[in-house]
């Protein structure tokens, strides 16, 4: 009789409440712009509880981009950047996840696609840990960085500053805090 090791597969929900996918960018080239993205789910799945083996799908819905200026909110969402309209989702799908370093910190490389544009990425995990919640529930906690080219995936709109320079900077930091629920 053959005999094989059984994988328990663990499924991860996002808890909307405490999760959060934000970016900055340069503006005017003196400061930065902040962002996040309001709607988003993922199907996140580990080998028991071992993160290094995550599988990750991750749509958000490129409509509910906010930086607190509805404004400029529409231009984002404008063919000039997002085109939501043609363009509904961002979409990032793991590959691998590497054991953590001396400070525990992990490396996530994955594709992500924007505009119809799947580009390789690499972003930084760092793992806060896993605990019980006074309700019983396991959580997982992690904060997701990286930093990304706008012009990978045809984000090209920019106008030229009188003074010298563009309006908005190229390179696009992701910051995320992720607090996931045990689904079973």
């Amino acid at each position: 009789m053959e005999t094989g090791l059984i994988t328990t597969k663990t499924n991860w929900l996002f808890d909307q409440a405490h999760s959060e996918i934000g970016f900055k960018i340069r503006h005017l080239m003196i400061s930065n712009v902040k962002g996040t993205f309001k709607t988003f789910d993922a199907t996140i799945t580990t080998d028991l509880k071992d993160f290094t083996t995550a599988t990750i799908d991750l749509w958000i819905n490129a409509s509910s981009i906010d930086t607190a200026n509805e404004t400029r909110d529409q231009h984002l969402k404008s063919a000039d950047f997002l085109n939501v309209e043609n363009h509904k989702q961002i979409l990032f799908k793991s590959n691998s996840i590497a054991s953590p370093d001396k400070d525990g910190n992990h490396e996530l490389l994955g594709e992500l696609t924007m505009l119809g544009i799947s580009k390789k990425v690499k972003l930084n995990v760092e793992f806060g840990g896993v605990v019980k919640d006074p309700w019983g529930n396991e959580k997982a906690g992690f904060t997701v960085t990286g930093k990304i080219n706008r012009k990978d995936w045809g984000l090209f709109w920019n106008t030229p500053l009188e003074t010298g320079g563009i309006m908005v900077g190229d390179d696009v930091s992701i910051l995320c805090e992720v607090e996931l629920t045990n689904a079973g």
